[in-house]
């Protein structure tokens, strides 16, 4: 197993002035948490949703796990990769329950009744996404945090062995962000492969293996987060002075680059000091 390949990647949405990717080469690993950063409209939902082969790219090739995606079957990819989008809204009431057991459909097709292992898989996953407590509520009465927390239990029931999450902790409190990004590196580890979209770039370096980061649809860097978070390359990309200081730890986390944006006075001064 080894992941997504992107190779030569280019892709435009219609009237565009300029592709929202360009010429991206880059591999997600199998087996490892991959998250993929960038400023606002650098591409990084366009990236997914072209692994995903719900975009087709106009130049280029993409494969997942040494097979090109075009040789994937809609149900062989929902039965391979589970996903959390950024945002969906209910089109009809249904319980959170229900809502983690759409999660098993691509096993069980359209007619087969889920079984012990379902509802074991279902529970399993509810639990650890803590929503347990709330399985027979009405997914319209949940608070935003609540509901994207049903839909990563709903992409963990799917026992897919990849999940692609697009700002899964969007809306999250403190803990229930923590929790989620403390799961997706601990099932990395465990041998899934991890895509997760993010904007927060210190709980990145805490708990990814890899970083992607992107800019203006083109790869600015790629490695380990202590290769990315450079504090030339996040100026660079972000357009903002920072300074990159070591997680205190304690943890395994410990002297992950963590990257603290200087206050706009500091800014002054240092754009002072180079125009000396």
């Amino acid at each position: 197993m080894s992941g997504w390949r992107c190779d030569g990647v280019t892709f435009a949405y219609p009237e565009s002035a300029r592709p929202a990717i360009s010429e991206l080469s880059l591999q997600i690993p199998a087996g490892a948490c991959t998250a993929v950063l960038g400023p606002n409209g650098s591409g990084k939902s366009t990236l997914l949703r072209l692994l995903l082969g719900t975009l087709a790219p106009a130049a280029g090739r993409i494969e997942l796990d040494d097979r090109p995606l075009g040789a994937w079957s809609r149900d062989e990819l929902a039965r391979q990769v589970g996903v959390v989008p950024q945002g969906e809204e209910a089109v009809f009431p249904m319980t959170v329950r229900e809502m983690v057991t759409m999660g098993r459909y691509p096993h069980l097709g359209p007619w087969r009744r889920a079984g012990d292992a379902d509802r074991r898989a279902v529970d399993d996953a509810m639990r650890r996404c803590d929503v347990h407590t709330m399985a027979a509520r009405d997914i319209g009465t949940l608070s935003g945090g609540e509901r994207q927390r049903a839909r990563v239990a709903r992409a963990l029931a799917q026992q897919a062995p990849t999940l692609a999450l697009d700002e899964p902790t969007a809306a999250l409190d403190v803990a229930h962000e923590m929790a989620i990004f403390e799961l997706l590196r601990d099932l990395g580890h465990a041998g899934k492969t991890v895509l997760l979209i993010t904007h927060n770039l210190n709980l990145a370096a805490r708990y990814a293996d890899r970083l992607v980061l992107l800019d203006g649809g083109r790869l600015a860097a790629e490695g380990t987060p202590a290769q990315v978070l450079t504090r030339e390359t996040v100026e660079r990309v972000y357009g903002w002075p920072v300074e990159i200081v070591p997680h205190p730890g304690p943890g395994p986390d410990a002297g992950a680059p963590q990257v603290v944006p200087l206050s706009g006075e500091q800014c002054g001064r240092m754009e002072r000091g180079h125009a000396a």
